[in-house]
């Protein structure tokens, strides 16, 4: 009697759960070919179809519903079982899934997950970045890292940068030929770079000031969806752009990019890493929360002692 190995198992649950195998190889580390090669192999020894198949789409069978229904729990009670032994290790391994948007990604990676990293070298972080916001543990992600408003209310929170804020920005040779913009209204007549974001919808860039929301339609001579190569558009004068500060902190510092309507970018939600409640979480989950807390422990410090200085500052006379 043919004996499924868990990988098979957990990869008619990934597909059910996603309806795609695309989506469901990607969040299982494997290529859709191998993907579908493990599903046709358990379903000749099954003897059943499992999905129906189409170019456009996939979905489960009569058998294939039943199937799930049947090994959802049990799979369940394994990885429950897998989550007890792994949290009597003492020393962190194994992997980490992640999911965050881009931007959020962008920053801190730099700053709290190659330290981790660096401190925990048998560790591995599978960090996956899009768009649309996911449920994590639907989606089979350990920790999420979202804008704190957008942090479901169930989810554990550790506020990772308390400031954040977008720019607008252009470079010295853009501000050569046209005027500096005072006010939002005033970017209907300039050259802007249009933002696409994941679904396919165009961006309308958001500002507020004294309480007040308001959006601007931008126009310009292109449309990107990707923040690099926004940036070196941006840099080539092509025309001003929205950004969120981190993305472009390099280039205003050496002046290449100036900056304009500051009054009209107020802080943003702090930037949160959240999790839902374990009992038995790996030594990897709870290293990476205990080094995320003194990681945000350090921010808040920082940000303390800015303030301070700043409002202790002397003006000038």
């Amino acid at each position: 009697m043919a004996r499924q190995g868990l990988i098979e198992l957990q990869s008619v649950l990934a597909i059910a759960r996603r309806g795609s195998f695309r989506a469901a190889a990607l969040d299982l580390g494997m290529s859709t070919t191998a993907l579908s090669n493990a599903i046709a192999k358990l379903e000749r020894e099954l003897g059943v179809r499992l999905f129906n198949r189409t170019t456009r789409s996939v979905s489960l069978t009569d058998a294939g519903r039943h199937f799930v229904d049947r090994i959802g729990p049990a799979l369940e009670d394994i990885t429950e079982a897998m989550a007890v032994a792994r949290s009597q290790q003492e020393t962190p391994s194994g992997t980490l899934r992640i999911n965050a948007f881009a931007t959020a990604a962008r920053e801190i990676l730099p700053s709290l997950l190659l330290p981790f990293l660096r401190r925990y070298p048998q560790v591995h972080i599978d960090l996956v970045t899009e768009g649309r916001l996911v449920d994590i543990v639907a989606d089979g992600f350990d920790l999420g890292i979202r804008s704190a408003d957008l942090v479901p209310s169930d989810m554990i929170a550790i506020p990772l940068v308390p400031h954040r804020r977008h720019v607008v920005v252009g470079s010295p040779a853009y501000f050569q030929g046209n005027a500096v913009p005072q006010a939002p209204p005033d970017l209907l007549n300039q050259a802007c770079i249009r933002i696409r974001l994941p679904n396919g919808q165009l961006y309308r860039w958001r500002f507020e000031k004294d309480g007040q929301p308001l959006q601007v339609d931008v126009q310009g001579p292109i449309t990107l969806d990707e923040t690099s190569l926004s940036r070196f558009a941006v840099l080539e004068g092509v025309g001003l752009g929205f950004f969120m500060e981190p993305d472009v902190r390099d280039e205003l510092a050496a002046g290449r990019l100036v900056r304009v309507l500051e009054d009209w970018t107020p802080p943003l939600p702090a930037l949160s890493l959240y999790y839902p409640g374990r009992r038995n979480p790996s030594a990897a989950f709870r290293a990476f929360i205990e080094h995320a807390r003194a990681f945000a422990a350090a921010q808040a410090g920082s940000s303390a002692r800015d303030g301070k200085t700043r409002s202790g500052a002397i003006a000038p006379r």
